[in-house]
C-alpha cells in the first residue's frame, strides 16, 4: 500500500484488495474522522491488475 497526503484532512490510498478470489487495484480517498480514524470514501477507482500499464500510461500522457 501505499499513501499520497491531499491536504490535513484527506489523502489518497493506493492498494491491492482481494474481492471474491479476484485480485483488484484500489485507489481511493479516505479522510480523517472525528476520532481520528482515516475511513474510505466513495470517491475512487478500482481496476483489475492487468490494466495497470495502460492506467500508467493514461497518468503519464497526462502528465506531459
Amino acid at each position: 500500500m501505499k499513501e499520497v497526503q491531499k491536504n490535513t484532512q484527506e489523502k489518497i490510498r493506493v492498494e491491492k484488495r482481494e474481492y471474491k478470489g479476484r485480485e483488484f487495484v484500489d485507489v481511493r480517498t479516505y479522510y480523517l474522522d472525528d476520532s481520528g480514524e482515516w475511513k474510505p470514501t466513495q470517491k475512487g477507482v478500482t481496476f483489475r491488475p492487468d490494466q495497470l500499464e495502460e492506467i500508467i500510461e493514461a497518468l503519464e500522457g497526462v502528465k506531459e
